[in-house]
């Protein structure tokens, strides 16, 4: 499931959302439209970057999702990045630790902690807090690495030479039961080589998408107006006023308003710096009140599912609620759109095709069994339903540039071939000069998007300049190079050691140029729509390499589980650091501070998240009703299902209608986002309803009630939406942090009521 950022959305037209799909999420109206000055980058610049209080709260902050991700990517391969509660806690954090100070007394007074917290600090400190956080995802330990352990059939446990008395009973015990367990430093080997090249990926794309281009990122650019908001309403009269000539000096604000209507954007932002402490308190009393419930339903752990459809449906077709607080809080993350197509994909999944596999016979054993019930005979008609909605989606991320290269430069290439010759223009080629960016959005002019042109040159020299940060605070080449030179060769020698080189170099090396190819295309999908569609991006490399693996070659699925993850951590990793990169670039952060920040959560996160999840598997069955880990489902089934496994019964016809249906409905929204209609939200979103699909109802049920809450409260009643988006992030940090409780309980054998 997506990383999730915990930060709003732009409008509830998104729909995607999956095993790595990121949402688009809520303070909607408040743009961060203006690029910030080279007086005012210079001004920032002059601030401490890197400072280790930021650091370490932010490893602390980051430690605390990881826990809380695994809980939940175990049970339906949903995580939350958690950028802007990281931002909120971090602010709250050191504005409370210096009135504590203060209140001690003079002497505490002047020792100076929690003052002086600044802006770019607390840019840190949400960068460091989501590279920790969304490592359960990146390393693969909510979906590739249970599928290994767990979810492989005797035949497609790994056969190579080995001389490893331990590996050697390791890989007999799972050739006859299946599966094969990893020891620990295996899989902190694993997930440290596949933890850093997305991030080095993300360096050179920086320049390009967010400065020159000047993408949207909407979930970075709302992280940067909560934080410039939060550290603006702490400031004296006296600094106010001092920061106002300054800005009138400057020439430029940071924040305007989208609609330029600067009384409205002066009003709001009273209005956040009035009410944040009620913002802490919402947030700490959602936690309290989720983190209860946790407590409560470890005790009773029949509240995980109630029937409240009657016994029967319940007992036999799942239909049941789990009134999870967190699952609600991810349902107003989510969005009223992506719910509502989620339940549609639980009612047809689970209300239609699940009875009528039954009923048919090709399905026969307990509905909730993945391998002969209809719960894994669904599983494959979602699993078509994501390959054709990635398959589109990505494709036309392609497309798209290369038809606004053709229809711009086309002609002149063609004038230029018939006066010169195909040889001489190709050998006069190198001295032409193409400039201009590719367009956000192909309905838009040349002129919106800073394109010189014939007609254009001049008004683009007029309109808005590349501003960066200062020399110093960039990330140099050599150290770019060099960064990707040994976290490549790392990235080789780990997945050598961790799994006994069953994936051969040549192969490793072509999941990094896929995982490097493919990142590119989610990070433009990032910075336009707010969404990275990693779990997409996995899947394609999946089927591109079914190419290159013979489907006779006894690791086959084994190594394509290992590719697809690849792909999946440099997704997601480029994508994180360039939306933190793009909050970073509005406040006047340092980049190279940022990346710093990002390597070595990236670290501590690989090293933490193995940990966990050796944690949770030691005390926990998996899978099991609680953490039923359908996300490994989805991987294995697609690795079978591109390495020519056979199918269930009648599940090509069912899987390749939806395919194909889905495949339209992914065409009519690309379109409708394209001229950004209003009916876009009503169009089911392929991702969207395939979660539906292979997650039970009892969680799609208690997301849904989230999402017509966020609805009610932003729709409805016309609300601001950051208050939901508070409430729903303390909602699931309090279910997330009190698992760890519940985990020591269990390992225990504190026994239930």
């Amino acid at each position: 499931m997506s990383p999730d950022r915990g930060s709003p959305r732009r409008s509830s037209t998104t729909s995607h959302v999956s095993e790595s799909d990121e949402p688009s999420r809520a303070i909607s109206h408040e743009v961060l439209h203006s690029e910030p000055s080279d007086c005012f980058l210079a001004a920032r610049s002059s601030q401490p970057q890197f400072t280790f209080r930021a650091l370490l709260l932010g490893l602390t902050i980051g430690v605390l999702i990881a826990f809380s991700n695994t809980y939940f990517g175990l049970q339906t391969g949903w995580i939350s990045g958690m950028a802007m509660p990281s931002a909120l806690i971090g602010f709250a954090y050191f504005k409370g630790l210096r009135a504590l100070m203060s209140g001690l007394g003079e002497g505490f007074g002047r020792l100076g902690w929690g003052e002086g917290f600044s802006e770019v600090e607390n840019v840190l400190v949400q960068t460091v807090a989501g590279s920790v956080g969304t490592m359960p995802l990146g390393c693969g330990f909510v979906g590739v690495i249970p599928a290994l352990e767990y979810l492989l059939r005797p035949g497609e446990t790994p056969r190579e030479e080995v001389a490893d008395p331990g590996v050697i009973n390791v890989l007999a015990v799972g050739d006859k039961t299946g599966g094969f367990q990893l020891p620990l430093s295996k899989l902190v080997l694993w997930a440290l080589g596949i933890c850093f090249f997305g991030v080095v990926f993300a360096v050179p794309l920086r320049k390009e998408v967010i400065v020159r281009e000047k993408l949207k990122f909407p979930s970075g650019t709302a992280t940067a107006l909560m934080i410039s908001v939060l550290h603006g309403g702490e400031k004296s009269d006296k600094n106010k006023e001092a920061d106002r000539e300054e800005d009138e000096e400057e020439g430029r604000a940071l924040i305007d308003e989208s609609n330029g209507e600067d009384s409205s954007k002066n009003a709001h932002e009273q209005a956040m710096k009035q009410d944040w402490k009620r913002q802490i308190r919402l947030l700490t009393t959602s936690f309290g009140v989720s983190g209860a419930y946790t407590l409560i339903s470890y005790f009773i752990p029949q509240l995980h599912a109630l029937p409240i459809f009657g016994t029967y449906l319940s007992n036999t077709w799942l239909w049941e609620l789990n009134p999870s607080p967190a699952y609600v809080g991810q349902g107003i993350i989510m969005g009223p759109a992506t719910t509502i197509h989620m339940l549609l994909g639980a009612i047809l999944g689970w209300g239609l095709l699940s009875p009528l596999a039954k009923q048919q016979g090709w399905a026969s054993g307990d509905v909730g069994d993945w391998n002969t019930g209809s719960k894994g005979w669904i599983v494959w008609v979602s699993l078509a339903i994501m390959l054709a909605d990635a398959i589109v989606s990505l494709g036309w991320l392609i497309l798209r540039p290369l038809i606004w290269y053709t229809r711009h430069y086309g002609p002149s290439v063609m004038n230029g071939i018939r006066e010169q010759g195909i040889k001489n223009y190709i050998r006069n080629l190198s001295n032409a000069k193409l400039r201009g960016y590719s367009p956000v959005n192909l309905s838009d002019s040349p002129e919106r998007d800073h394109l010189p042109t014939a007609k254009s040159g001049k008004q683009a020299s007029l309109g808005e300049e590349d501003h960066d940060a200062p020399p110093e605070h960039l990330i140099g080449v050599k150290t770019t190079i060099i960064g990707a030179i040994l976290s490549l060769t790392f990235c080789v020698v780990a997945v050598r050691v961790a799994f006994n080189a069953i994936l051969s170099i040549p192969l490793t090396l072509y999941a990094l140029v896929l995982a490097l190819l493919l990142s590119i295309m989610g990070v433009r999908a990032l910075g336009e729509t707010d969404l990275n569609p990693v779990s997409g991006i996995s899947k394609l490399t999946q089927l591109l390499f079914a190419f290159v693996t013979p489907a006779s070659n006894p690791n086959a699925v084994v190594v394509n589980l290992l590719a697809g993850a690849i792909s999946e951590a440099g997704a997601l990793q480029a994508g994180d650091l360039l939306q933190d990169l793009k909050t970073g670039h509005l406040l006047g952060a340092s980049p190279k501070a940022q990346f710093w920040g990002q390597l070595i959560g990236s670290a501590v996160g690989a090293v933490v998240s193995a940990c966990v999840y050796k944690l949770y598997t030691a005390v926990y069955t998996i899978p099991s009703g609680m953490f039923q880990v359908p996300t490994a489902y989805v991987w294995v089934f697609t690795a079978r299902l591109v390495t020519g496994s056979g199918l269930p019964p009648h599940t090509p016809v069912f899987a390749g209608g939806a395919a194909a249906i889905f495949a339209v409905l992914t065409i009519v929204r690309i379109y409708g986002n394209a001229r950004k209609a209003w009916w876009v939200s009503y169009v089911p979103g392929g991702i969207a309803v395939a979660v539906g699909m292979y997650n039970t109802p009892s969680f799609t049920l208690a997301r849904t009630a989230g999402g017509v809450l966020a609805w009610w409260w932003t729709t409805w009643k016309g609300r601001a939406e950051t208050p939901v988006i508070v409430l729903a992030s303390g909602l699931i940090l309090g279910e997330g942090l009190f698992s760890i409780v519940n985990l020591g309980l269990a390992s225990g054998s504190v026994g239930h009521l």
